[in-house]
């Protein structure tokens, strides 16, 4: 379904399983590619089902993979540094670079139903951890819970400079590109009132009272106003 706000062309993805029931936004992934080479995964990888599936989860910051997923991506991520040395730090894959990531790795993609994609560029899974020492922001599914070591988990990482989409009535999620260093109107759709949310407020964690009830017509209202 594709909505269009001012500036702005977002595609929302189906959510399956009741949102109001359940904990987790579980959408269709199915494919993932590397820098345009689509990686060859087993058939039934992203199946949705009990303990498996794609979740997005603002919640957390990393993201988690099936070992079979995770291995694959590292593959390609690397495959031009066939000499790179690794270390492993606090169960993070790490490795010493000096030059631009952005430059050097490649954007790594995940495709979902209904043509929706959603890019992740190198600045973002690889985050700096010392003196031109980098880690690996994606991490295998079995690191996190047993439970979840088949499942695709999207944290904060795959959704940096996004602005994240919710609507529970039609139960779809979606984003889109955004500045986060910017400010937001959002639009009451049953009082008409408007609001603007400063940049500084977003990643506050809603902390005083009235920007708690902006959040919730954020997630309940979906009606929105952007610079």
């Amino acid at each position: 379904m594709l909505c269009n706000y001012p500036h702005h062309n977002v595609l929302f993805l189906t959510c399956y399983g009741n949102l109001l029931c359940r904990p987790h936004y579980n959408v269709n992934l199915k494919a993932i590619d590397v820098g345009g080479v689509m990686l060859q995964l087993p058939k039934n990888i992203f199946d949705i089902g009990e303990s498996k599936g794609t979740i997005i989860d603002s919640g957390t910051t990393l993201a988690y993979l099936p070992e079979v997923v995770y291995k694959a991506i590292l593959s390609e991520v690397f495959a031009q540094y066939v000499d790179m040395s690794f270390h492993d730090v606090q169960d993070f894959l790490c490795f010493k670079y000096s030059g631009s990531v952005d430059d050097g790795f490649p954007v790594v993609t995940f495709h979902f139903e209904g043509d929706l994609s959603l890019n992740i560029q190198p600045h973002d899974y690889l985050f700096q951890n010392g003196n031109d020492l980098y880690c690996m922001g994606f991490q295998s599914g079995g690191l996190q819970t047993k439970d979840g070591k088949d499942m695709v988990l999207l944290g904060d990482i795959a959704f940096s400079n996004k602005l994240v989409l919710y609507d529970l009535e039609n139960q779809v999620i979606g984003w889109d590109n955004y500045n986060c260093s910017s400010s937001i109107k959002i639009k009451d759709g049953k009082t008409g009132s408007v609001y603007t949310v400063d940049a500084h407020d977003i990643s506050s964690g809603w902390r005083f009272q009235w920007q708690k009830s902006l959040f919730s017509l954020l997630v309940m209202t979906l009606t929105y106003l952007m610079f």
